[in-house]
């Protein structure tokens, strides 16, 4: 049985698959910021961690706009490597409190876990079904057609 060319492969999928996952936990962030931790408190905490309380908006919105990004698959290489330095800080804040995530404060194992898929993700790129393949498909139909009338 011969696989189609329009159908997907096995690393694209599991790309894709990383990449929503990835979107969606990030999206999951954002709104605890916003909805459970207010962004005051969660500037309070930022403080508490030795960061600037400022650096909470700009935080939240990368987790945002990042997260809305790779769910769509918008720029993934570069959205996976932009949220790279939140996820450094959020390391900083947990490594004091040991591996285990579960332990008071939350340990580091789950941060790690997300800094080396978003690496895996900048690697891997795209996947499927990602809005940077639609709009690179139709730019490339769009060049064909212009190319035909041209000639």
């Amino acid at each position: 049985m011969r696989r189609s060319d329009s159908l997907p492969s096995s690393s694209e999928l599991a790309a894709t698959v990383l990449r929503v996952a990835l979107g969606a936990v990030f999206l999951a962030h954002a709104g605890a910021k916003a909805f459970i931790f207010t962004l005051d408190g969660t500037a309070r905490f930022f403080e508490a961690h030795g960061f600037p309380g400022w650096t909470a908006g700009p935080v939240f919105a990368a987790e945002l706009l990042g997260g809305l990004a790779l769910l769509a698959g918008l720029r993934v290489r570069w959205v996976a490597l932009a949220l790279l330095p939140v996820m450094l800080g959020a390391l900083k804040s947990h490594l004091s409190q040991g591996w285990m995530f579960t332990n008071e404060g939350g340990g580091w194992e789950y941060v790690a876990f997300l800094i080396l898929s978003l690496i895996a993700q900048a690697l891997l790129g795209n996947g499927a079904f990602a809005v940077d393949g639609l709009l690179s498909r139709k730019s490339a139909a769009q060049g064909s057609a212009a190319q035909t009338s041209t000639s």
